[in-house]
């Protein structure tokens, strides 16, 4: 006799994908901006240059 295996007692629901403006756009955008905000301090802290310099304007 074989056992069969204990079925979820929660099924998940899956929630349509969003298009435009929402919280997991802003929340995506927010991180990413923070992510390029870091690197651009670590690389000015690095190189010694602003973005000015890196962009030729200074």
């Amino acid at each position: 006799m074989t056992q069969t295996p204990p079925q979820p007692s929660v099924i998940p629901s899956l929630d349509v994908p969003k298009f435009g403006f929402n919280d997991y756009a802003e929340r995506l955008n927010g991180r990413a901006a923070m992510v390029g905000f870091a690197l651009t301090l670590i690389i000015e802290f690095v190189t010694g240059k602003g973005v000015m310099a890196w962009l030729g304007l200074h």
